[in-house]
């Protein structure tokens, strides 16, 4: 447990932790009910960032405890297992830049199966009879 507390506490995973805090607190607001989930979706568009089709606070927050994740999984095991000194920083640093990355890419996978899966729903190609009525 002492290693699992100082991965999530040392530099630079505390970064990753105080995000997935912040994500935590927006994901409980939400079910009181003080936060709209669709409240940012107006303000940002995740196809930019290849997940288009959920909302923005969906592709922000499964990316960041994605890379919070691996990112504490791996820098545990570098405590517990890997080499000390500097070596252990310079791997510690590559870890806190590669877990963001690794989530966002799948995350971007899950999303583009999740969409091929739900396509999305599309009215009738022509127009019907009471269309035209009027």
């Amino acid at each position: 447990m002492r290693i699992f507390v100082e991965a999530a506490t040392g530099l630079p995973m505390i970064l990753l932790t105080t995000a997935v805090i912040v994500v935590v607190c927006f994901w409980l607001l939400v079910a009181v009910g003080v936060v709209a989930l669709d409240g940012f979706d107006t303000d940002a568009d995740p196809t930019a960032w290849g997940m288009g089709g959920i909302p923005v606070a969906v592709a922000v927050s499964v990316p960041v405890v994605l890379a919070w994740v691996f990112g504490v999984g791996a820098t545990a095991l570098l405590i517990a297992l890997g080499p000390g000194g500097t070596a252990a920083w310079a791997l510690r640093l590559a870890v806190a830049v590669g877990a963001p990355l690794v989530a966002w890419r799948l995350t971007r996978r899950f999303v583009r199966a999740l969409r091929r899966l739900f396509p999305e729903e599309r009215g009738p190609s022509r127009p019907t009879s009471h269309d035209h009525a009027a």
